[in-house]
């Protein structure tokens, strides 16, 4: 019998219909030990391997109730274990990072707008986040320190998604004004060559977009 549907199932109801607006948001951490999902509800919760039961309803093993806002924006940090970034809306406006062994709350941030996507940098210690109302900017952080390096203008409405070159290097924002736009934001590409690279190691998790997806199509 498998985990997975265990799992899904006490995250949310699948029977009821959802809307793209409110389809909650899941990242599997890069050991594929743990599970990450951020909802409308304002609620971030964290799901870890070690306590899926293929005999009982699966547990959460931290229920984050920091944001004020919904949580849409959420990324795994690529070099440190059990690191989280996560992002809330227009009332909350904070990217917020979590040790999610332990359940708490490393740092807050006030991004002054919207979060709306997070990405990290592959190859140095940065943090590039996606904002809404009011400022419908890109922004990249230094971490720890969270001192603001960039602000990158042009969209003109919510950025809403994010995604990153093979190289780590080039990032694709899309937004509500209906266009893409591309931005070399993480280096070039000669100095992410020189980085080795790191396949993700399969998990539980693995199948599980593909499980929630069956059952909101």
């Amino acid at each position: 019998m498998t985990k997975i549907p265990l799992l899904i199932n006490s995250l949310y109801n699948l029977n009821k219909p959802l809307s793209p607006h409110h389809l909650p948001q899941f990242r599997v951490s890069s050991s594929g030990r743990q599970l990450a999902s951020g909802g409308n509800d304002n609620l971030l919760h964290i799901w870890d391997r070690s306590m899926a039961s293929a005999n009982s309803r699966t547990e959460w093993l931290h229920r984050l109730g920091d944001h004020t806002a919904a949580v849409k924006a959420l990324a795994w940090c690529p070099f440190q274990a059990n690191l989280l970034a996560s992002g809330g809306g227009g009332s909350d406006r904070c990217i917020k990072f979590w040790n999610t062994h332990t359940g708490s709350c490393l740092n807050s941030v006030d991004t002054g707008s919207q979060v709306c996507a997070l990405l990290w940098n592959t190859h140095e210690r940065e943090l590039l986040s996606s904002h809404g109302f009011t400022q419908n900017e890109l922004t990249l952080w230094k971490y720890p320190s969270m001192v603001k390096m960039a602000e990158l203008t042009g969209h003109t409405s919510r950025v809403l998604f994010m995604t990153q070159s093979p190289d780590g290097c080039t990032v694709a924002s899309a937004a509500g004004d209906e266009t893409l736009r591309f931005w070399n934001v993480f280096g070039s590409p000669e100095v992410a060559a020189k980085v080795a690279n790191v396949k993700p190691v399969p998990g539980p998790f693995a199948h599980i977009l593909l499980g929630f997806q069956d059952q909101v199509c």
